[in-house]
């Protein structure tokens, strides 16, 4: 009954999630799950921590996993914040640090959640329009007299396009913006770049967010998590004490350590879906698919004479599930999840069957 609503519910434009059909033999390549499993490392911790501790509640501080990812990037452990997905640590983001007098800015084309939050949390937001070739502008993000932003949040890769900022650009939007916050949300950097991790020690005003859904397969888990200036973080950790102490329970901690101390696991499982992406971009191109530059486990392509919801809805007449975007500039591209070589083959198949080779 909608008339109990507060009135920032009825101002709401929830995001819309990636569908997840419960249907048998899908090939499901719409919501950039990591074809292959977690680490089997990561499989026992959660099978060993599963017993009656599980009565108790988990660390809140989650002090294990913090020195896990502080060892592995070369960090303090007042460094990093942890959350219930990358999602969550974005959320607690925006609260504390992108709620500013100026504007927010970030690319008219990026992840949809950030518009979202800014609509929960009353953020002023200014959109900078991608390059005529999708990619991002670094001189729009540097100041010019008063024109300046509060602070400024980009995706890298960028999602939906998979287009990758290299480390060298993403520096000069830091470095130009040192009186606001930059967040880097990383969450597909594993698949290909250069996480900006490694400036966060030269600039207080950086912070990098990640997630174990995508290139640690951990989806399911719940688990993100921050890098930045020990300043940042705090404020971080004053909005998750305000909202849930126990973000991440015993099961998820488990997981999550024994995941980022797999390495070898790690890199081998990435470079696997890095081989297959690039195997399917020759074939689609191979097709007459326009395919944008990828570092991501998704690729985002467009047929010159095929409608992009015209081509999605065919594939899932034959059981394949992309995703489309009715955005506008974005309405006739598909954005297809890096699957197994089988399920790629299956959807190249399925689409010289669609564009009748």
């Amino acid at each position: 009954m909608s008339r109990y609503w507060s009135a920032v519910v009825h101002g709401l434009t929830p995001y819309v999630p990636g569908e997840q059909p419960k249907l048998d033999d899908l090939v499901k390549l719409n919501t950039n799950e990591h074809p292959y499993g977690p680490s089997p490392k990561a499989l026992e911790a959660i099978r060993a921590a599963t017993s009656d501790a599980l009565r108790l509640y988990p660390d809140p501080n989650a002090d294990a996993l913090k020195a896990a990812l502080a060892k592995r990037h070369g960090l303090q452990t007042k460094q990093i914040f942890v959350g219930n997905g990358s999602d969550e640590v974005l959320a607690h983001t925006f609260m504390a640090l992108l709620k500013q007098d100026r504007p927010l800015w970030f690319p008219d084309i990026t992840y949809s959640f950030y518009p979202v939050y800014c609509g929960l949390y009353g953020i002023e937001q200014r959109t900078i329009p991608l390059a005529d070739d999708f990619s991002i502008k670094v001189e729009d993000y540097l100041p010019q007299g008063s024109e300046r932003p509060g602070a400024i949040i980009f995706a890298n890769p960028n999602a939906p396009t998979g287009r990758l900022l290299p480390l060298q650009a993403v520096e000069r939007i830091v470095a130009a913006n040192q009186d606001g916050v930059v967040v880097v949300d990383e969450a597909y950097v594993d698949f290909g770049g250069e996480s900006a991790i490694s400036l966060i020690d030269r600039y207080p005003n950086l912070l990098v967010v990640h997630t174990f859904s995508k290139s640690r397969s951990l989806a399911g888990l719940r688990v993100g998590f921050a890098a930045g200036h020990a300043d940042l973080i705090d404020a971080l950790e004053r909005v998750k004490d305000s909202f849930n102490s126990y973000p991440l329970d015993r099961l998820a901690i488990a997981g999550a350590v024994a995941s980022v101390e797999d390495e070898a696991f790690f890199q081998e499982s990435c470079n696997k879906v890095i081989a297959t992406r690039e195997t399917l971009v020759k074939e689609m191109q191979a097709l007459g698919f326009e395919v944008l530059p990828s570092a991501a486990n998704f690729i985002f392509a467009r047929h010159p004479e095929r409608d992009g919801a015209e081509l999605t809805a065919e594939l899932r007449k034959r059981a394949i599930i992309v995703r489309h975007f009715k955005a506008p500039r974005i309405d006739q591209f598909m954005r297809i999840t890096i699957g197994t070589d089988a399920q790629c083959a299956l959807l190249v198949g399925a689409l010289k069957d669609i564009l009748g080779q």
